[in-house]
């Protein structure tokens, strides 16, 4: 019987975006108690601080860097300190994400789209481009994008942001065909309403919550564990046959 696929990530270097509360906090936490080394990124670096104890707590080496993932000269400095830090790279998980609009589509104006684009899509893109030399040398390079189930379902109050997230599904489908003779696992998960701060208009008006999980099976909220669970899996060899594939966790809303 063939040995099962371990979740250990012992002795691998990991880089996480977007990774100060909620959804990234989590993902950076579950791959530090796996085993991991970590750089955590954010706009602001003094917001990292917790998390970053929090995951040297489990015996973790944990570099902080403050990045604007709108700004293409930013993505280059995080590239390279990612790099001279850890002196390699296995794991890159894509989470810094914006939604600076809500609304249709037609009134949204091109500052708004063009923020939207830089950091949910361009940004991704860059990171994953600048640190393909390293994580194909790691043999085991792994990309994890985090998308959203607004990227598979157009949404009426979140148009710019679903096209974005629906680019960022794509972009990991061509990024895993592509690189795949690189050694480069690209996935995604594509979460639905989790609870954090980004949605505590939703889980704290108890009508709204009832019209968001109307639609979906299992009637409740994610947590950012959950999805955390699911990027472990991504980024370990426990996923090691795994490429171009979106890991939806919505609790059964899109089907």
């Amino acid at each position: 019987m063939e040995k099962e696929r371990s979740r250990d990530l012992t002795g691998r270097k990991a880089l996480v975006t977007g990774a100060s509360r909620g959804i990234g906090e989590a993902i950076a936490l579950r791959l530090a108690e796996a085993g991991a080394d970590l750089v955590i990124a954010s706009r602001k670096a003094e917001v990292l601080e917790d998390v970053a104890a929090a995951c040297r707590k489990a015996g973790r080496k944990v570099f902080i860097h403050a990045t604007n993932m709108s700004s293409m000269e930013e993505i280059e400095r995080l590239a390279k300190f990612s790099l001279e830090s850890m002196g390699g790279m296995d794991i890159l998980v894509n989470n810094a994400a914006t939604n600076p609009y809500l609304g249709p589509v037609l009134g949204a104006d091109l500052r708004a789209w063009d923020k939207t684009m830089d950091v949910n899509v361009k940004g991704p893109f860059l990171l994953a481009k600048l640190l393909h030399p390293a994580l194909s040398a790691s043999g085991r390079g792994s990309i994890v994008n985090i998308a959203s189930i607004a990227g598979l379902k157009p949404s009426v109050a979140l148009g710019v942001y679903s096209v974005s997230k629906a680019a960022l599904i794509m972009l990991t489908k061509v990024m895993a065909a592509e690189w795949g003779g690189a050694k480069i696992r690209v996935n995604a998960v594509a979460p639905g309403i989790v609870k954090t701060q980004m949605s505590r208009a939703i889980w704290e008006n108890p009508a709204m919550m009832n019209n968001a999980l109307s639609g979906q099976a299992m009637k409740r909220i994610g947590t950012p564990g959950e999805i955390a669970d699911a990027v472990l899996f991504l980024a370990s060899d426990a996923s090691s046959f795994t490429t171009g594939s979106v890991i939806v966790a919505d609790g059964g809303e899109v089907f």
